[in-house]
Formats: structure tokens, C-alpha cells, sequence
């Protein structure tokens, strides 16, 4: 069962890699070829009112195809988070049981604090008590 678990992180992981890879390959090819349209030094039988159209609605094309690139990597990078998250027991365990021992300790100081107040209180009363039927003014 442990062997089946560490294999399907292992295919999550590559799919994760081989995503961000693709994105990124994306990314770059239609940056790359934006770039390309920009300097304009396509020697083409269009005339030249044309060619700028096509280039425009390419370049927008490439455009969107960047924003799209992007998008995925942001999806991606949530993925991966989800994922640290929902594989990450022994680090969770860890914070919950350091959280837990400051707790406790903090809990047995204050509750040490309030017997101290507590036992100080019923000597003040039990004095004052003395003192009221003891004195004359009763």
C-alpha cells in the first residue's frame, strides 16, 4: 500500500513538472514569435495594409495564448500547494503537537497563577473575618 502511495505522488509530481514545462514552453514560443511580428521584416506578396492585419490578430492570438500559459501556472502553483498541504502529515503532526505542549504549559502556569491569587484571597478573607467579630464595632 506505501509502495502504491509513493508511486502516485511520484506521477503527480512528473505531471506537475511536465505541466509547468509545457506553460512555460508556451510562454516563450509566443513571446518569442510577438517578437518576431514586432520587427516586421516579412518580405510577403500581402500588401502591406494586410500583412499589418494579419500580424495584429496574430500578435493577439500569441497574446492570449501567454495570458492562457499564465493562468495555467497560477493553477498550477495552487495545485502544488493543495498538494504540500494534503502530503504534509509529519510536519502538520509536529506543528500541532509543539502547539499543544505551549498550550499545556501555559495552561499550568495560569492555572498555578490563580491558586497562588486564589489562596491569598481566603487568607485575606479569613483575617478580615477574624477582625470583624473581634472588633468592637461590630
Amino acid at each position: 500500500m506505501q509502495r502504491n502511495l509513493t508511486q502516485s505522488k511520484e506521477a503527480l509530481l512528473k505531471s506537475y513538472n511536465s505541466r509547468l514545462k509545457e506553460d512555460i514552453r508556451s510562454m516563450r514560443e509566443n513571446f518569442e514569435e510577438i517578437i518576431r511580428l514586432a520587427k516586421g521584416e516579412n518580405d510577403t506578396q500581402l500588401s502591406k495594409i494586410t500583412q499589418c492585419e494579419q500580424d495584429t490578430y496574430e500578435t493577439q492570438v500569441r497574446a492570449a495564448n501567454i495570458v492562457r500559459a499564465g493562468e495555467s501556472l497560477m493553477k498550477l502553483v495552487s495545485d502544488i500547494k493543495q498538494y504540500l498541504i494534503l502530503n504534509d502529515f509529519h510536519s502538520v503532526n509536529e506543528a500541532i503537537c509543539s502547539n499543544s505542549q505551549l498550550y499545556r504549559t501555559t495552561q499550568i502556569d495560569r492555572d498555578t497563577k490563580l491558586m497562588a491569587v486564589r489562596d491569598d484571597m481566603a487568607a485575606d478573607l479569613y483575617d478580615l473575618e477574624e477582625e470583624y467579630y473581634t472588633s468592637i464595632y461590630k
